[in-house]
């Protein structure tokens, strides 16, 4: 099969464009991306763009740059396409800043124009978003999943363009299985999406997502779990493993109160358990915790 010339282009053309994306630059001779000089928009003259792969702007971050744009102002340019002929722009990369801009308070803001298609549009903002680290893991697939759909890439293809391995794009992919109910716990964080991934096959991969994160479980142990047979049936909870500096923290604290510790993490933080067998051992651990 004869490699599309449109593909050779393009990753041509990325390849001028990747890790200069908000920087104003000259358009090579014969380059098919134009781009204009750096400029100050009206921030009414910019809107979003829809096919945007990142959804989820968390308030605090927002709160925290609108305040520093308040004090020093808009540091990176918010990179923009032309979407009329009224001077009106659409944003390829920056909606973080041109929204916490608007709270802040700004009539306009420094743009970079670019002139590009919509499939290229795309591209730009999935890659910007990666390599800021500033999409989650399902907005991430959402987008490889657009250009799939939309523009005929193939994983490998996928892969090239946004400087992933095929089977990183293959492994993001895969979480556009789950329910979305799973996938509301990779967004919030609660759930990794090497943990999410054990479960594409479940039967029930909310009910097993809410177990591992309980039990703050390794994702070794959430193949284990998800590739037991009951596991849906109220199978045995995985035991957790506990490495020597645990164990050693525990007989520490064991020793020093006399009553039996135990320390068990969790994927955000964990908890520390005291037993005791008779009210007397409860009162002297209320007396040691009061001094």
């Amino acid at each position: 099969m004869n490699e599309d010339p449109t593909r050779r282009r393009l990753g041509r053309g990325l390849a001028a464009l990747i890790g200069e994306i908000d920087r104003p630059s000259s358009a090579a001779p014969g380059s098919e991306q134009v781009v204009r000089e750096d400029r100050r928009v009206p921030i009414e003259f910019i809107s979003p763009n829809p096919r945007n792969p990142r959804r989820n702007f968390a308030e605090e971050d927002l709160a925290d740059l609108s305040n520093s744009i308040r004090e020093h102002g808009i540091v990176q340019p918010v990179v923009v396409r032309p979407a009329a002929a009224d001077g009106r722009y659409e944003i390829i990369a920056g909606e973080r800043r041109w929204r916490a801009a608007q709270r802040a308070g700004l009539t306009e803001v420094p743009v970079i124009v670019r002139d590009v298609d919509d499939r290229v549009a795309l591209e730009l903002a999935i890659i910007e978003n990666v390599q800021r680290s500033d999409l989650n893991p399902v907005e991430e697939a959402a987008g490889y999943q657009q250009l799939m759909e939309e523009h005929n890439y193939t994983q490998a293809d996928l892969g090239q363009v946004i400087g992933k391995s095929r089977s990183h794009v293959a492994n993001t992919l895969r979480l556009l299985k789950l329910p979305q109910s799973v996938r509301d716990m990779i967004i919030d964080g609660s759930l990794t999406a090497g943990h999410a991934r054990t479960l594409v096959n479940a039967a029930d991969p909310e009910k097993l997502a809410r177990r591992i994160i309980e039990e703050g479980l390794s994702v070794r142990q959430a193949e284990a779990l998800a590739s037991e047979p009951d596991a849906q049936e109220g199978a045995p909870r995985v035991k957790r493993e506990k490495d020597a500096d645990t164990r050693s923290l525990e007989k520490l604290l064991s020793d020093h109160i006399g009553l039996k510790v135990q320390i068990n993490h969790k994927e955000k933080g964990g908890e520390l358990r005291v037993g005791y067998k008779t009210l007397e051992q409860l009162d002297e651990l209320c007396r040691l915790l009061q001094r």
